[in-house]
């Protein structure tokens, strides 16, 4: 069996608003929880009570992603700035 080599490089990665769009993503997940919860009856009943607790681990895990786009964004600054410090000398 060969091993499959690239026709091409790999394009650079897109960066865009992550911290923005981790934050909203966060704030659907919770309001998706919100809207569900006064319906929990219902979906227990017909065995479906994991929609409200998904809905529920989806905004917990997007405040931790909200915690780690932010450092890596921070960090990301510094290497500039400090790139940029070593090239002005």
């Amino acid at each position: 069996m060969a091993k499959w080599t690239p026709q091409h490089e790999a394009p650079e990665p897109l960066e865009g608003p992550i911290v923005p769009t981790i934050i909203g993503g966060t704030i659907l997940w919770f309001v998706l929880f919100l809207v569900q919860l006064p319906f929990y009856g219902w979906f227990d009943d017909r065995g479906h009570a994991w929609w409200v607790w998904t809905c529920l681990a989806g905004a917990g895990l997007g405040l931790i992603g909200i915690y780690y786009v932010r450092r890596r964004d921070a960090a990301i600054k510094r290497a500039e700035a400090a790139g940029a410090l070593r090239e002005a000398e």
